[in-house]
């Protein structure tokens, strides 16, 4: 049972990771593009963290107690980071003078 609803949890990790990588080719400009890596990315990692946290508690002892608290802490870890980091290389971007996308009244880029 256990097995079946981490496998759930890492696809729906991985839907997520697909997600951002979609948005990452499809996306129009630097901006939106990390958005979409910042965003997605923490949500897969947070995904496939968790189930690996899930798996490990499958045989419940003393040893896989203390790794599945590592593995919440790395989940803590990630969750403050990467928004930062995201934040940090957008207000960069910006800083440097590269101009968001935008489209003019007939669809195209300028």
């Amino acid at each position: 049972m256990i097995n079946i609803m981490v496998l759930i949890i890492m696809a729906a990790g991985l839907v997520f990771f697909t997600a951002g990588t979609v948005g990452i080719i499809r996306f129009p400009d630097f901006y939106t593009r990390l958005h979409a890596a910042g965003k997605l990315d923490t949500m897969g990692v947070l995904m496939f963290m968790a189930a690996m946290a899930l798996y490990l508690l499958k045989d419940f002892s003393l040893p896989s107690l203390l790794t599945c608290l590592k593995i919440v802490l790395i989940i803590v870890f990630v969750f403050i980071t990467s928004p930062t980091a995201t934040h940090a290389i957008m207000d960069a971007g910006f800083r440097a003078g590269l101009a968001p996308w935008v489209k003019d009244h007939k669809g195209e880029l300028l």
